[in-house]
């Protein structure tokens, strides 16, 4: 894996799934604590900030009537009925731990739904940089995460999931789509394998 042809895409690092008020925190809130989800994001942005890795961003936004949700059901039905993500609330913003970061990050925007692939120019900004490797990292694991990586594979993109940098609903969920569904279609590494695999030293231990 070379690091001029990789990008990283965090996917929904946003205050109403990462922060402690956020509206839908209590959805990720365990699976996060477990495998540490931020502290290893950072963590692993510290030492990508510094590389050729694309890191992009897709969050998730809606207008104040959620026009774009037509009969929405599951998660988007939620979502609507508990005004998470509306476009200019602090919910919607990207998590404070990123913004050191923030010049080094990408944000695509468009994201209404599970797959970051659907109306974004997502695939056309990657293949103008010549990626041919995706690593994907965020919530929710069996959703957004799952969703995305699928139509990454379709797409011929090689794909990798960071186990510890992925929050499912429930520790049994995340464990069991590392090991049994990802696997199918994907690498299923943490992210000092991943620091591994592009060749870059840790110096010192988080």
């Amino acid at each position: 894996m070379e690091s001029q042809n990789t990008a990283l895409i965090l996917i929904g690092y946003q205050n109403d799934y990462f922060s402690p008020d956020g509206i839908l925190y209590g959805v990720i809130e365990e699976s996060s604590k477990v495998t540490n989800v931020i502290a290893n994001t950072v963590h692993l942005l510290q030492y990508l900030a510094s590389t050729p890795v694309l890191i992009i961003t897709t969050p998730i936004f809606f207008t104040p009537n959620y026009e774009e949700l037509i009969e929405p059901i599951g998660i988007l039905k939620t979502i609507k009925e508990v005004n998470a993500f509306q476009m200019g609330t602090p919910g919607s913003e990207t998590i404070e731990l990123l913004q050191p970061f923030q010049d080094r990050i990408l944000e695509v925007p468009g994201k209404r739904g599970f797959n970051a692939f659907i109306n974004t120019n997502l695939d056309e900004i990657l293949k103008q940089r010549g990626i041919t490797n995706i690593i994907l990292a965020g919530a929710v694991t069996s959703i957004c995460i799952d969703s995305t990586g699928r139509s990454a594979h379709e797409k011929g993109y090689h794909v990798t999931i960071l186990s510890d940098c992925t929050s499912a609903r429930t520790v049994f969920e995340q464990n069991f789509y590392c090991t049994s569904i990802f696997p199918l279609y994907a690498d299923v590494m943490t992210h000092t394998e991943l620091l591994s695999r592009l060749e870059i030293r840790i110096l010192q231990k988080h």
